[in-house]
């Protein structure tokens, strides 16, 4: 039977949109094929997508059913996710027979590799596409197994999520046609006939792919390995986070639907579901098969992977401590409100969230005046106040806290130092079940040995310090040692001087960091943008590899050639 999705076709409706995402990583100018506003789906919105009320019917409907994907191997089901605002999810998913579902998936390798690098980018296209149709859907889903709340939920796990997950086709089919299908080689030889070859070259997938994805942001995080190497040839077993299952899940089915109605063996795309306290990653990690790795989570599984997973290409996003030097401003009300915002988002659940504000104990000069460190720290403290007073403002921003541990951290933080400002349970109306709290700050001294031990170390979650240095430089140099010890995925500082500003830039360029300087408007240091900013940087200890470069995916495949007499 002919495939339903001819490669004619795909070209029509993708060839253009993967044309303007190669352009734009190579100019870095804002792009975005992916609408960030709700009304841009469903009647009036996109063409085929559900409207807000059919995307939330859509979700409940999947709620307390059996999520069959017709992957071989199936030997069971399992579930069990809770959402941080309460309810049950009720979704079983298939648990699946290892020694049945690997040696299926690598079956379809060989068609799908000789299907060449623009065929797999546009398949990986429709599949976006189809995500993209049902962001309603997936938003509830994200919302629900995340904690995010609903806007941040639609938003960075819908659009923002899909655009890296394209931003990373792009790369990897560009990198895949650096070299030539094929090419007639000639050498002279003098008066004798010239040596002469046929050569071709193919983009050869390393193997299956095994993407370990995270609780917090499980299509953010997720996306961008699955599509790197699925775009350059490699199955994707997915093995969701147990607690962020259905994000992931509903993408497995929508990618293996795609990739039966263009002709190739749906199992390319597979999920692997765990039983509750069952902990496969380690058993996958280490499963011969397996040949590369993407995984988002903590530092310790991350350097276990590094360290063991030895006969795979592996990819970590791990801990940082993210750090905020403030040394002076000439915008200082658009300071405290950007850094407000900045720690509010998503209670600090994100792995760009500052933790460590490092402050001047002699305080800093702004356009309001000279400002003493307890000064700072107590306006930092009203403005998150402020920010988060009325509780339905702070429930679109907190969102829930994700996990107990989360909740128990946030806990213990008001015994490390003097708190400046105290978390307040928030009530949510819609879901009182939720566990919503305002962030944390706690003054610490950067001359202190017990207090080092606290802000050198990643607290996740609401919490963030306020340390007291004798100078800018002295800042400086514990941004560098911060950076270069434990890693951040993000660096800010707010400064005036032209010599400050250049010495933060070098830090960050000495130590391979993420900068963002005089942050005072609506774009915030946790926040990156898809084709432009790049996430993490691969270079310190936080994370081995960004989001999204040539070096994330090229190393997903080998070019082999095969030459020819001629």
């Amino acid at each position: 039977m002919a495939a339903e999705l001819s490669p004619h076709l795909l070209s029509e409706k993708h060839r253009p949109t993967l044309d303007q995402a190669l352009d734009a990583i190579r100019t870095r100018a804002y792009w975005s094929p992916h609408p960030e506003h709700p009304k841009a789906y469903g009647e009036g919105g996109a063409t085929g997508s559900l409207s807000a009320a059919e995307g939330k019917a859509a979700f409940d409907a999947v709620l307390n059913t059996r999520l069959d994907l017709g992957q071989p191997g199936t030997d069971g089901w399992t579930g069990g996710e809770v959402s941080p605002y309460g309810p049950e999810l009720g979704v079983e998913y298939p648990h699946a027979d290892l020694d049945v579902l690997l040696p299926a998936m690598r079956a379809g390798m060989p068609a799908w590799r000789a299907a060449g690098p623009e065929t797999r980018a546009l398949v990986c296209l429709e599949i976006l596409a189809r995500i993209s149709a049902r962001t309603h859907e997936f938003a509830h889903a994200v919302m629900h197994t995340s904690g995010q709340a609903f806007m941040m939920a639609f938003q960075a796990g819908g659009p923002h999520a899909q655009d890296r997950g394209l931003e990373a086709v792009a790369y990897a089919y560009e990198e895949q046609i650096r070299t030539p299908r094929s090419a007639d080689w000639s050498k002279p030889q003098g008066k004798r006939d010239p040596l002469q070859l046929q050569k071709s070259f193919t983009a050869a997938p390393r193997g299956i792919s095994l993407l370990i994805g995270c609780n917090t942001f499980p299509t953010w995080n997720g996306y961008p390995g699955l599509f790197a190497s699925l775009a350059t040839g490699n199955p994707v077993l997915v093995k969701p986070h147990p607690r962020a299952v259905l994000p992931l899940a509903l993408t497995v089915q929508l990618a293996r639907e795609v990739l039966a109605e263009a002709g190739f063996d749906p199992n390319l795309v597979a999920l692997a579901a765990e039983r509750p306290g069952e902990g496969i990653a380690k058993t996958l990690a280490l499963r011969p098969e397996i040949k590369i790795i993407d995984y988002t989570g903590s530092t310790a599984f991350g350097d276990w992977l590094e360290t063991h997973a030895r006969q795979a290409q592996v990819y970590t996003e791990k801990a940082g401590v993210n750090t905020i030097v403030l040394d002076s401003t000439d915008d200082y009300r658009g300071m405290l409100s950007n850094l407000a915002f900045s720690l509010s988002l998503y209670s600090g659940q994100m792995c760009t969230t500052p933790q460590n504000l490092l402050i001047p104990r002699d305080g800093i000069t702004t356009d309001a005046g000279e400002k003493t460190y307890d000064e700072v720290v107590a306006d930092i403290a009203a403005a998150v106040t402020g920010l988060l007073g009325d509780d339905t403002r702070a429930n679109a921003l907190l969102g829930a806290l994700v996990n107990p541990d989360v909740k128990a951290r946030l806990e213990a933080a008001a015994d490390l130092g003097e708190v400046a400002l105290p978390s307040r349970e928030v009530a949510n109306p819609e879901f009182p079940d939720a566990v919503v709290r305002t962030p944390t700050v706690v003054k610490l001294d950067a001359t202190k040995p017990d207090d080092e031990k606290h802000f050198l170390s990643e607290c996740f979650g609401p919490v963030a310090f306020a340390v007291a240095v004798d100078s800018t430089a002295d800042a400086v140099e514990l941004l560098r040692r911060t950076v270069r010890d434990q890693g951040a995925m993000t660096v800010g500082a707010y400064t005036t001087s032209p010599e400050v500003e250049r010495a933060v830039e070098d830090v960050c360029l000495d130590e391979s960091a993420q900068l963002s300087l005089n942050l005072t408007g609506g774009v915030y240091v946790n926040q990156t943008a898809a084709f432009s900013d790049f996430h993490g940087s691969g270079g310190n200890p936080a994370a081995n590899a960004a989001l999204c470069d040539g070096a994330f995916v090229s190393n997903r495949f080998r070019m082999v050639e095969v030459r020819r007499q001629a």
